[in-house]
């Protein structure tokens, strides 16, 4: 009797194990028949690392021929750069999802090439066409040798090629955290290459002139550079009612006149009426040209008529001049040997270096900001105007107040952080909100009711930006005439970050904030904590001991409970 029972039971336990067989098998097809018409993707980091923003699905949804990427870092790599590598190749495959065949992809190795005249031949189209060559020092047994590579790309749409560089630089970063910087920003990058290549520019960006503001050459690089997104020209009030009307942002870049109250009321009424401004101004009278003529010079404040305008918005540019020991350097002589001057390079506090920690995407993830002869700032309370503080100096800061005495004698001494006592001057703040007009309670009735005119004195939500500084759109031009990129800095020859900074100003003015929203993605570089690590020893016995004592008690239960519900 008991045989029969032992018998039925183990028939029974075969047929039910066939059963879950059949029903896991028909779970799996039927899983990936379902796979072929559902999609969806887990991401388990905390910071999303691994999926795309909704504006970079939809950019990519939208693509309507192929965007091909010729990717030049492939071959013998150090480990960050395969890492970046790696990055690339993973955020294309991403965007692959959802563009299909729109996205297309190859790495190429620029040394790959043995016959050396061919080689570099194609080093110099590379660097001609826009990319940065990197020069590698590598160790081998008959010595250290150079490799050059080509950290970046060239993106190709229809007709239009372009360059995108990989490897982000940034001033007093690790080469973990530019390498960190880098992989963060290669969804940003890659949204901005589409974007530059396939988006109609429909939106007007202007230029004032009127005020001797900046020439067109000195604003000839930022010009160029907004000019792949935007409509861009230059315009002049000139006391017309209608002249700012087509534009969607306007910027005004280092007037050194004052404005007419005509001109000026056009400006405001611009703002009621939701235009959006990008303040670059010079408060105070001063250059280093002045300063070659004369070692010691005199800064007074300028006379440009909108000192009012601006306070009313809720801010106050001082007549002051920024000082600041993160600076950058500047070639002064130092003595001659024989009948040739001898140089040496000092950091002029007037030009101060603006880091940029904080997380607002405007100026996140940007390489230093370089100012001339800045001025600090002044938020004012408003009502319905929300301010935002994009740019502060360093924690050894100082201001002088008009007149300021400038000379370059001061570099003679060393400095003495003592009199740095400021911290964080504020140089460059975003107005939000609903602003109140500067001609509210100025305006005769019978003018404030022309339909012509259109007088309102409170605007709709919009928003404009204040920097105390017009040199930070001023690229650097030769004797001969050449354009050099905005922010590079031909005594250091590193390249600050002023060109991003104004591009994302204009973007974010524009409501262009799906591609701005890209900078704010973060990858934290988890480092191990050094002070739990200065006696690894039990950490290793721990890592060496844990996993197998793990599986002895995981089978010893597991054979515990089997041998329970089979065995009588």
């Amino acid at each position: 009797m008991v045989v029969m029972k032992k018998d039925t039971k183990k028939k029974s336990s075969r047929q039910q194990s066939i059963m879950q067989l059949l029903l896991l098998l028909i779970i799996l097809v039927l899983s990936n028949i379902l796979a072929g018409y559902l999609f969806t993707r887990i991401d388990m980091t905390q910071e999303k690392r691994y999926s795309l923003s909704s504006s970079s699905v939809e950019l990519a949804k939208k693509l309507d021929d192929v965007v091909y990427f010729r990717i030049y870092l492939d071959g013998d790599l150090p480990p960050g750069l395969i890492r970046l590598r790696n990055s690339m190749k993973e955020m294309l495959d991403e965007f692959r999802v959802y563009a299909g065949d729109n996205i297309e992809y190859e790495f190429v190795d620029p040394s790959a090439n043995p016959d050396e005249t061919e080689r570099v031949n194609l080093y110099k189209q590379l660097s001609q066409k826009g990319l940065y060559p990197t020069n590698l020092e590598e160790n081998q047994k008959s010595g250290q040798s150079q490799k050059i590579i080509f950290p970046g790309a060239l993106v190709n749409y229809r007709s239009y090629e372009v360059p995108m560089q990989l490897l982000k630089s940034k001033l007093g970063s690790s080469s973990e955290e530019m390498l960190n910087s880098s992989v963060e920003s290669l969804e940003y990058e890659i949204c901005s290459m589409i974007r530059k290549l396939t988006t109609e520019r429909t939106q007007r960006v202007g230029f004032l002139q009127g005020q001797k503001e900046l020439s067109t050459m000195q604003i000839a690089d930022a010009a160029n550079a907004l000019g792949e997104f935007y409509k861009v020209d230059t315009i002049e009030i000139d006391e017309q009612l209608n002249a700012l009307k087509d534009f969607k942002a306007i910027i005004i870049a280092g007037p050194d006149t004052a404005f007419t109250e005509k001109d000026k009321f056009i400006l405001d009424q611009f703002v009621m009426h939701g235009g959006r401004v990008l303040w670059l101004v010079d408060q105070m009278q001063i250059s280093m040209d002045s300063l070659e003529a004369s070692s010691t010079n005199v800064a007074i404040p300028k006379n440009l008529n909108i000192d009012d305008m601006l306070f009313r918005y809720g801010v106050r540019i001082n007549t002051d001049l920024v000082m600041d020991m993160q600076a950058a350097p500047i070639p002064i002589v130092t003595g001659f040997v024989g009948n040739q001057p001898k140089q040496e390079v000092f950091p002029w506090y007037y030009f101060p270096l603006i880091s940029t920690d904080i997380k607002n995407p405007l100026v996140h993830n940007l390489n230093m900001i370089k100012l001339e002869f800045a001025s600090t700032i002044d938020t004012i309370e408003t009502d319905s105007v929300r301010k935002t503080v994009l740019l502060s100096t360093s924690k050894l800061s100082r201001f002088q107040l008009a007149p300021a005495r400038v000379s370059l004698n001061i570099l003679r001494d060393k400095p003495e952080p003592s009199i740095f006592n400021k911290r964080n001057l504020i140089t460059g703040v975003l107005l939000e909100g609903k602003f109140t007009s500067a001609y509210k309670g100025r305006i005769p009735a019978q003018v404030a009711g022309s339909p012509e005119i259109n007088y309102k004195e409170r605007s709709e939500a919009t928003k404009m930006i204040v920097v105390s500084d017009a040199n930070i759109i001023e690229n650097f031009i030769s004797k001969k005439g050449k354009i050099f990129p905005l922010g590079y800095d031909r005594i250091t020859q590193q390249t600050y970050g002023n060109r991003n900074f104004i591009l994302n100003c204009v973007d974010y003015l524009c409501d262009n904030k799906a591609v701005l929203e890209l900078r704010g993605k973060e990858f934290r570089i988890r480092l191990l904590d050094q002070a739990k690590i200065e006696n690894p020893l039990w950490i290793q016995w721990l890592n060496l001991l844990l996993p197998p004592v793990l599986i002895i008690v995981f089978g010893l239960i597991f054979n515990y409970r089997r041998k329970k519900k089979f065995v009588l």
